[in-house]
């Protein structure tokens, strides 16, 4: 596994472990996923093999239990593949031990819950600026001045000083995207980030992905949604723990 290492400012060089756009930055080869339950041993995935590159906007979809929280779990390091391996960039995560999967994430993934999961007694700016601190990255002043621009990106810099649960659900969802921003992560993992939204709120978060996808950032999301899937440059249906497309 390379190392990814920062500048005395905070920044990341060249060779971050990010695709030249010529070969995958996601790369998952033959890769299966087995739960022991009190009724029996269930296969959740099924010998999946994908490739994705970066600057992709990629839904992923199925019914309940085909696989995509399962498979969005692995790709983040969230949960561990029972067979099979998983390439990030040059890195092979299903080889990283706990702690160096937490310090690889940090800096490699920002990931957008359903349910936002801000931290209730923390303003929106100490939200988005916690990632930082908890990789050691930036100064304070510069945690605070970029904390300060992603909530611009996501215009909620009026909302700053306050806390979660003064926000909508709408404003909750762009914090928590802001937050997921904070390290520059090349990947956005989302699951199911529409699903507690009405539907201007949701517009708005499609519309901030689109323009992330613009800016090279590579976004996977799962939903239900099948309008909201076919706003994704690609579409990976599951089914049966199976890719079925």
């Amino acid at each position: 596994m390379n190392s990814i290492l920062w500048d005395d400012h905070g920044h990341k060089p060249n060779g971050n472990g990010k695709s030249n756009g010529n070969t995958s930055l996601i790369e998952l080869r033959r890769v299966g996923k087995t739960y022991q339950t009190s009724a029996g041993r269930f296969d959740a995935l099924k010998g999946v093999s994908l490739e994705i590159k970066q600057g992709e906007f990629v839904s992923i979809i199925g019914k309940s239990g085909s696989g995509k929280t399962t498979l969005i779990n692995l790709i983040t390091g969230i949960d561990d593949p029972t067979e099979g391996e998983i390439f990030i960039g040059d890195t092979p995560v299903h080889k990283l031990n706990e702690g160096q999967m937490a310090a690889w994430r940090g800096l490699n993934i920002g990931i957008v819950f359903q349910f936002f999961q801000l931290l209730p007694t923390l303003t929106v700016l100490e939200n988005v600026m916690l990632p930082m601190g908890l990789c050691n990255l930036y100064t304070r002043a510069g945690r605070y001045e970029r904390a300060r621009h992603l909530l611009e990106l996501v215009d909620l810099a009026e909302q700053a000083d306050k806390l979660p649960n003064k926000l909508s659900g709408g404003q909750q969802q762009r914090a928590a995207i802001a937050r997921a921003l904070a390290n520059d992560p090349p990947i956005i993992a989302t699951d199911e980030p529409t699903g507690n939204l009405d539907s201007r709120s949701a517009e708005a978060v499609m519309k901030l992905f689109e323009d992330l996808v613009a800016q090279g950032k590579t976004i996977l999301m799962v939903t239900h949604d099948g309008d909201l899937a076919k706003r994704a440059k690609r579409t990976i249906a599951l089914a049966d723990g199976v890719i079925v497309n």
